[in-house]
């Protein structure tokens, strides 16, 4: 299945080793894979460690009320409703064209408790009622990019609006050496949180590659040890930052506003492309 969205040319393609999984790319980068039959199959690897981290911030199936900003063939909201039935959870994805075709070919069982919108992240974010979400997930790229008007300063204290006491905000974000763009959204989550972690593989941190890097930020301490015992568990281990090693590595970055945010940088050519 094959359609031109917003972002370019999205295509529905199935997994031959799993009967009803599929992958959605966009113009040839992977935005999302699906099982129909198991939604608490993770295939992508950043998925999963935004996974730990709903799993961790309330006790197990306990629902959650949670806005994703972003949507794509909705696998994490697919995820949530299995593991956490009852939950109430709201995506918003700015594409028409992409959530038309998931609704005709991915669509969501009834009564799953996952409601979806057509709007933009940040507009949708402004205008949701304050002290409401256990949960902000925002996973939105234009392209390949985070789009500059999500990583102000701004933005985060929008973000921040929304979340009831002890409520979390994920971000899945991506870069590389010398790692300007990841520094000043620590910089600018840790202006408004109280407490900012980076879940991402050693080889990103180090500088070796580019690559996804999860942000967890919320005023009251993650669940450390949990989320270390989880992500070192994965087929490609990841490490937690947090405190004075996350201090030493965003050290001199400031917080970014609207008038100078930028987007997340282009990646590498071929760094997420699968052709």
């Amino acid at each position: 299945m094959i359609r031109d969205v917003d972002g370019g040319t999205a295509k529905l393609m199935p997994d031959i080793d799993r009967a009803r999984a599929w992958l959605l790319t966009v113009d040839g980068a992977p935005q999302s894979y699906v099982d129909l039959d198991d939604p608490t199959h993770l295939e992508f690897e950043y998925a999963r460690r935004l996974a730990h981290v709903l799993d961790c911030v309330a006790g197990p199936g306990e629902p959650l009320d949670v806005l994703h900003l972003g949507g794509g063939a909705l696998t994490l909201p697919r995820y949530v409703a299995a593991t956490r039935p009852g939950s109430r959870q709201d995506v918003v994805e700015a594409d028409r064209g992409l959530l038309a075709l998931v609704a005709e070919r991915l669509p969501l069982a009834e009564g799953c408790g996952i409601t979806v919108h057509a709007d933009d992240a940040r507009h949708a974010l402004e205008t949701a009622p304050a002290g409401t979400r256990d949960v902000v997930v925002a996973d939105v790229f234009g392209g390949s990019r985070v789009p500059a008007h999500l990583t102000s300063l701004e933005y985060a204290t929008a973000a921040e609006r929304v979340l009831r006491p002890g409520g979390c905000y994920l971000a899945n974000l991506a870069d590389g050496a010398p790692f300007t763009f990841l520094r000043s959204q620590l910089a600018t989550f840790g202006a408004v949180f109280a407490h900012v972690a980076l879940i991402a593989e050693p080889s990103v941190l180090r500088g070796r590659r580019f690559g996804n890097a999860v942000l967890v930020a919320s005023h009251t301490e993650p669940p450390l040890e949990e989320l270390v015992r989880r992500t070192a568990a994965d087929p490609f281990p990841a490490r937690v930052e947090y405190g004075a090693g996350l201090e030493r590595f965003a050290a001199g970055a400031v917080p970014v506003r609207d008038a100078v945010a930028v987007a997340s940088p282009e990646p590498p050519g071929g760094t997420f492309s699968i052709g």
